[in-house]
């Protein structure tokens, strides 16, 4: 009986562990995420200010492929 108990305390200890693991990692993806979109939207405004030309869209790219990349998980 007392290694049970001893069993399930383990186990809720792992959980309360794991899951606090996954919630850094979440806040770690959203706050990623934002990074990237600020990225995308300054990437843009200095496009439409006519600072960046059409050769250089690989960056928008990039920012766009990560934070897609960081949103699979979210679906």
């Amino acid at each position: 009986m007392k290694d049970e108990n001893t069993n399930k305390e383990n186990e809720e200890l792992l959980l309360k562990h794991e899951l606090s693991l996954i919630e850094g990692i979440l806040e770690s993806k959203s706050k990623y995420r934002k990074i990237i979109q600020a990225g995308i939207a300054r990437w843009v405004k200095d496009f439409q200010d006519g600072r960046i030309e059409i050769k250089s869209v690989e960056d928008l790219k990039k920012l766009i492929e990560i934070d897609l990349e960081l949103q699979k998980d979210e679906i």
